[in-house]
C-alpha cells in the first residue's frame, strides 16, 4: 500500500488532542515533507526517522526515489515537539509495505534516536488520559514514561525501548513475533510531604506555628513578617509536612501539569508540591506565558504551596499578578497567538522583613530613610494585603530561648493530626451540602451564611471590630472563613466570639497600605 494512517497525540496548553499521522508515498524524485503547521522539532523528524528506520534493518526513505508526504491533522493546530517520531516511522513502514498491522485503537508516542532507540517525552499522563477517553485500547510509549502512563485505567500501556521492538510486536508478516508485555498498573502510595524542618526544631515562635496550623487546616494564605534570621524560612519549609496528602484524582491532575511542564523527572507527584522561586524570577516564569503560553510557578504550585521569600523584592507586576489566582484560583494569560486559563489553586506563604535593612522595630538601629520605608511598604498594595488571610509577626528570639535545653514543643506529626481532623470536618460539611469545596477558604460569599453562620452576639462583635479596623468587604468575609477554620480545629460546631477575635488578630497592623 502507498497510504497509511496511524495516530499520535500532543499537548495543547494543559489539555491533549489526538493527532492523525497520514503517510502518502508516490513515485518521482526523492522528497520528504511534513505538513500541518509543524515546528522546527517536528520538521527535523525527517532526519531522525530516516536514520532510525535505516538502523532498524529497513531501507531508508532517503535511499528511494519516491515522494513522501507526512500530514499531521488537524492541520490548523500547531504541532510541537518530538512526540510524533514513533508514529511517523511506523506509518511510513506501513505505507511502504515493509510491515503489516491494524493501527485502529492504537496510539504511538515517542521520540526516536538515530539508532532507533526511543527517548522520553513530556506530557505523557494527559496524553494517555486523552487516549483512554477517546476509546483507544493500546498506547505505546518510551520505557521511561511507562510508569507514568500506567496510572490510567482502561488502556493497555506498552513500554517501547526501540523501533525494532515495536515492529516485532506489531508486524503480522513476522513468522516469529516477539510480543511485548503490557506495563503493570502503577500502584501509588499516597504519602505525607517530607520536610527537612520539623516544627519541633524551631525554638519559640509559637504564635507563628499556630498561624501555620490554621493556614494548613483551611488552606488559607499567610504572610510572615519580621527581622532577618527569626525563622520565617524554616517555618515555611516546615509547613509542607503539615499538609494532607493528595487524593488520587488530585495526584493525576498535578502530575499532568508537571509532566507537560517537563519538571516531572520520572517521579510521580504524590504529595502537595512546594514551589519556592527566587525573588529575581521573571514575570513570565512566575505567572506563565510566552509567545505560546506555558505554565508558570503559580500553576506548578497547584494543589500545593507557593512560597515567596523576600516578598516585596519581587517585581511589582509579579506581586500584582497574584490578584486573580488568589481570588479565582486560576490564571488567565492572553497573548497574540492564544489565550490560556491555567489552574492556580495554591496556598501562598509570603515572608518579608519589616523594612529594607530588616531592623525596623528591633533593638538594632534601622538605617532606612522614611521615604525608603514608605516605598518598601507600598510594594505590597492594599488589594494584595486584602487577599492574604493571615498576617503573622515573627519577632526576634531571645538567645536564652535558642540555647534552652528543655523538651521541644510538639512536632509536625502531632499538629498534622489536628489538621487532618479539621479537613475531615470540612469535607463532610461540604459533601452533605453537595458543594464542590474541600476547605473553608474556598467558600463563596453566597455560601458563607449557610456554612459559616454567626450567632447574633458574634455577628455584633465582628461588625463592631470591622468598623474599628476599617475592613473591606473581602477582608470581612475572609475573617469569617478563618474563624470557621479555627472552630473546626477546636471541634466547635458554632463559631464563637473567641474564634472571631483570634481571626481578627491575624489582620495586618503596621503593614497595611
Amino acid at each position: 500500500m502507498s497510504f497509511a494512517k496511524v495516530q499520535s497525540a500532543q499537548t495543547t496548553l494543559l489539555d491533549a488532542c489526538i493527532i492523525d499521522v497520514e503517510v502518502d508515498l508516490s513515485g518521482g524524485l526523492h522528497a520528504f515533507s511534513i505538513v500541518g503547521l509543524p515546528d522546527k522539532a517536528v520538521e527535523e523528524a525527517r532526519d531522525r526517522v530516516s536514520s532510525a528506520i535505516k538502523n532498524s534493518g529497513f531501507k531508508s526513505p532517503k535511499k528511494k526515489n519516491e515522494k513522501v508526504i507526512i500530514s499531521l491533522a488537524p492541520a490548523d493546530i500547531k504541532k510541537e515537539g518530538s512526540n510524533f517520531d514513533l508514529a511517523i516511522a511506523l506509518g511510513y513502514l506501513l505505507a511502504a509495505g515493509d510491515i503489516r498491522f491494524n493501527p485502529l485503537g492504537k496510539l504511538f508516542l515517542g521520540e526516536l534516536a538515530l539508532d532507533g532507540h526511543t527517548r522520553a517525552i513530556t506530557g505523557t499522563l494527559p496524553l494517555v488520559r486523552a487516549a483512554a477517553r477517546a476509546g483507544f485500547k493500546e498506547v505505546y510509549v518510551p520505557k521511561e514514561n511507562a510508569r507514568e502512563a500506567a496510572l490510567i485505567d482502561g488502556i493497555a500501556v506498552y513500554a517501547v525501548d526501540t523501533l525494532s521492538a515495536v515492529v516485532a510486536h506489531l508486524n503480522e508478516k513476522s513468522e516469529k513475533p516477539k510480543k511485548l508485555l503490557a506495563q503493570p498498573k502503577t500502584k501509588v502510595s499516597l504519602g505525607v510531604s517530607f520536610s527537612s524542618n520539623d516544627l519541633s526544631d524551631i525554638k519559640g515562635q509559637e504564635s507563628a506555628k499556630r498561624g501555620l496550623e490554621i493556614a494548613a487546616a483551611g488552606a488559607h494564605n499567610i504572610a510572615m513578617y519580621g527581622p532577618p534570621g527569626t525563622g520565617k524560612t524554616m517555618l515555611a519549609r516546615a509547613f509542607a509536612a503539615l499538609l494532607p496528602p493528595l487524593s488520587f484524582e488530585q495526584m493525576l491532575e498535578v502530575t499532568s501539569i508537571h509532566s507537560i511542564a517537563g519538571t516531572l523527572k520520572g517521579e510521580l507527584v504524590t504529595v502537595p508540591p512546594f514551589r519556592s522561586p527566587h525573588h529575581t524570577a521573571s514575570h513570565i516564569s512566575i505567572v506563565g506565558g510566552g509567545t505560546f503560553p506555558r505554565p508558570g510557578e503559580i500553576t506548578l504550585a497547584h494543589r500545593g504551596v507557593l512560597f515567596l521569600d523576600e516578598f516585596p523584592e519581587f517585581e511589582h507586576r509579579v506581586i500584582e499578578a497574584l490578584r486573580q489566582p488568589l481570588e479565582d484560583r486560576s490564571i488567565s494569560i492572553t497573548r497574540v497567538k492564544g489565550t490560556a486559563a491555567y489552574p492556580a489553586h495554591f496556598i501562598l506563604i509570603a515572608a518579608m522583613n519589616p523594612c529594607p535593612c530588616g531592623n525596623y522595630g528591633t533593638r538594632k538601629e534601622c538605617i532606612c530613610s522614611p521615604s525608603n520605608l514608605l516605598r518598601y511598604r507600598r510594594k505590597v498594595s492594599g488589594p494584595i494585603v486584602d487577599r492574604i488571610d493571615m498576617w503573622v509577626e515573627v519577632g526576634t528570639i531571645e538567645y536564652k530561648t535558642l540555647s534552652d535545653k528543655t523538651p521541644r514543643t510538639e512536632g509536625s506529626e502531632k499538629v498534622r493530626e489536628r489538621i487532618l481532623a479539621a479537613r475531615k470536618i470540612q469535607r463532610a460539611r461540604f459533601a452533605s451540602a453537595k458543594l464542590p469545596y474541600q476547605t473553608n477558604s474556598e467558600l463563596s460569599a453566597r455560601d458563607i451564611d449557610t456554612h459559616a453562620g454567626l450567632s447574633e452576639p458574634v455577628r455584633n462583635l465582628l461588625n463592631q471590630s470591622a468598623t474599628k479596623l476599617g475592613l473591606s468587604g473581602r477582608a470581612y468575609h475572609r475573617v469569617i472563613k478563618l474563624a470557621r477554620t479555627i472552630a473546626d480545629l477546636e471541634g466547635n460546631e458554632k463559631i464563637t466570639e473567641k474564634n472571631i477575635l483570634e481571626a481578627l488578630s491575624y489582620r495586618p497592623k503596621q503593614l497595611s497600605s
